[in-house]
């Protein structure tokens, strides 16, 4: 089985109905049963039969009536055989007896617990994300599965928790995808979410993460970690760039012609130059002022 329309009438037209059936047989018939009761005839008991059949006739019609309201769908079931859904919205009078079920077709959205799970370093991280989806298809939903939105929470929990122990953390490598490149990972998320819950008639709109930390007991350690990566990096620009200065200021002291120097004093002045940029705290310059003696 599968989502169809059901069968329906404007609601409207089956209370004009109504109201015409009220006026023509059940004046008939309460004038038969008058009728027949003054004379003494049968008449009077086929006023009451009329009447009675007139009325059993318009409760059966106003069983069938509902109100769709915009974005809600009903579930329609005739003794418990699936005969259609009615998703837009307006007054409307489907078959007599049947039971009616309504499904949200709003979009929702709903933020996951935080989940303690290790990446793929094997360290344990805290991870929660935002789901947004919504309802397209108003039969799975409601016979496909037995609790489409505790289905959604439960399919979300266990997608964060793949995609948690498939990425690591931090990336050190360039070719690998990490938890903290929120595009790629939140589209890798949509993507899993959007096949785990296609079978309950959900169409996810987006996944997104929301908090994401190391765990408490190894936070501090890898808060160290991560300063140390930092300081490397710096200390790595500014060894490149030392380089780079030093090599230009030889070659331009070449081109110029300024001054002649071996290699040993070009070690000297690559030596020095190298403390001045590299290091971390102001130079203390030393003027060499020749002999004070002859």
């Amino acid at each position: 089985m599968q989502f169809r329309p059901a069968f329906r009438v404007n609601g409207f037209l089956v209370l004009l109905g109504w109201f015409v059936l009220t006026v023509l047989f059940g004046g008939g018939a309460a004038f038969g049963f008058v009728a027949g009761a003054r004379h003494g005839n049968t008449l009077a008991v086929v006023g009451a039969v009329a009447a009675i059949v007139v009325v059993v006739v318009l409760l059966l019609l106003a069983t069938g009536l509902t109100v769709v309201n915009p974005n809600e769908a009903k579930v329609v079931q005739f003794f418990g055989r699936y005969i259609g859904s009615v998703s837009e919205p307006g007054f409307f009078s489907v078959l007599p007896l049947t039971d009616r079920k309504s499904i949200s077709l709003r979009v929702r959205n709903f933020e996951t617990q935080k989940l303690k799970v290790n990446d793929a370093d094997g360290n344990p991280v805290e991870i929660a994300a935002v789901v947004v989806y919504r309802v397209v298809d108003s039969f799975k939903a409601a016979f496909a599965v037995d609790d489409y939105e505790e289905y959604v929470e439960t399919q979300s929990e266990a997608a964060v928790r793949h995609l948690a122990t498939t990425h690591p953390y931090d990336a050190h490598e360039a070719d690998r995808t990490s938890l903290r490149d929120g595009a790629e990972v939140a589209e890798e998320l949509t993507v899993e979410l959007r096949e785990r819950t296609e079978m309950a008639g959900i169409e996810v709109l987006e996944a997104r993460i929301t908090h994401l930390a190391y765990a408490p007991e190894i936070a501090q350690a890898m808060l160290v970690r991560q300063q140390a990566n930092q300081v490397v990096a710096a200390r790595t620009r500014i060894v490149e760039g030392a380089v780079g200065m030093v090599g230009l200021a030889l070659e331009r002291l070449a081109q110029e012609g300024m001054v002649e120097l071996d290699e040993e004093r070009k070690a000297a002045m690559v030596s020095n130059l190298l403390v001045v940029l590299c290091g971390d705290r102001p130079t203390q310059p030393v003027v060499n002022a020749g002999s004070l003696y002859s």
